[in-house]
């Protein structure tokens, strides 16, 4: 799969002349390029094209003769910035890459100002829903996964069976909000994947990862993600308590609905779905992780069976919910669970 959008940087010195013969001249005799002034003020310090391709893909570049602020490991002095979810003119294909939280400060707000731009041009509706929209900028504008992730939200509801876009996109927007994951925005951004096909099962997994942030963060926790342990495996959060200093490992699993797989009851769909994590990841690390397995896909009545039997997941201690594109979120627990989250979840 590939990754998020990144910028390369160049340490070399760049003037029109040379950004006409070594960029723009390749881009159009590969796929058609109109080069243009952007549609915002270059950074202060920078000049700037915006390079529009036949194909709709597009490109940022900015450059200066004193970068003075340079990312991690790179050094001051002459610089360029390129940004696109098209193909890398081959002068720039040996150059380092960085997020957007690496690249200076105002290189990148300049970029996601004309990305942003961009993003609601194409996808007006998105605009009313600023905190998605910036926090999943580098897919929403990535090489591949630009469509397949605008469809999830636009024509899936954001994974949420029967909701519209406005419902399922509103409770993504209410979990990121708060900016819990914002200095994690490009790891978990990525989760929702940059692949050119639409797969709803992966990705409705990702948000069931958002909605355990949610609920951790709701009742006090702060949490870190994607966490390394001696296993060798990475879990999902890092929880901790900020009264006691005492931090709990959490991983999340997101069964699939019982329609369309080979466990034909949402009882088996659940334990099905955990003995990928207890078979894995959590039997190796031999306890201490509580499981939260996300049930958000379940139509009304699996959730009805699940809500009555209560029934466990083989696994201790774990907790089953399910959440509503209204924020409701209600489940019940199974073991002796190391968090309090009664808080975010009411529990059955």
């Amino acid at each position: 799969m590939a990754k998020p959008l990144r910028f390369r940087r160049s340490p070399q010195s760049w003037n029109a002349d040379r950004i006409r013969s070594r960029l723009e001249r390749p881009l159009d005799d590969n796929l058609g390029v109109r080069a243009a002034a952007p549609w915002f003020a270059a950074p202060p310090g920078y000049d700037a094209r915006r390079f529009d391709m036949d194909d709709g893909s597009m490109a940022l570049f900015c450059w200066t003769d004193h970068d003075d602020d340079p990312p991690p490991g790179a050094t001051p002095g002459p610089a360029a910035y390129w940004l696109g979810n098209t193909e890398t003119p081959r002068a720039l294909w040996r150059t380092d890459k960085y997020g957007f939280e690496e690249a200076p400060y105002p290189v990148s707000r300049w970029a996601q100002r004309e990305l942003l731009a961009g993003l609601h041009d194409d996808e007006p509706w998105l605009a009313a829903f600023p905190h998605v929209s910036w926090f999943f900028l580098p897919v929403f504008c990535s090489k591949d996964g630009a469509e397949t992730t605008r469809a999830f939200f636009r024509d899936h509801g954001a994974g949420f069976p029967g909701a519209t876009r406005e419902e399922g996109t509103g409770y993504v927007e209410s979990a990121l909000r708060p900016g819990i994951l914002d200095d994690y925005r490009e790891t978990m951004a990525g989760k929702l994947g940059t692949s050119a096909s639409l797969d709803l099962v992966r990705m409705s997994a990702a948000i069931a990862e958002f909605t355990a942030a949610k609920v951790l963060a709701s009742a006090g926790y702060r949490i870190t993600p994607e966490i390394e342990v001696t296993t060798g495996h990475s879990l999902d959060y890092r929880a901790e308590d900020p009264a006691t200093g005492h931090a709990s490992l959490v991983e999340v699993t997101r069964p699939q609905r019982v329609s369309g797989r080979s466990a034909n009851t949402p009882v088996a769909a659940i334990r099905d779905t955990a003995a990928t994590k207890t078979n894995g990841q959590l039997e190796a690390h031999a306890g201490g992780v509580t499981l939260l397995v996300d049930c958000s896909s379940f139509p009304d009545d699996d959730w009805a069976v699940l809500r009555r039997e209560r029934p466990g997941v083989r696994h201790k201690p774990a907790i089953v919910l399910r959440a509503r594109p209204d924020g409701h979120i209600e489940g019940y627990t199974k073991g002796s669970v190391p968090i309090d989250l009664s808080a975010s979840i009411a529990w059955v």
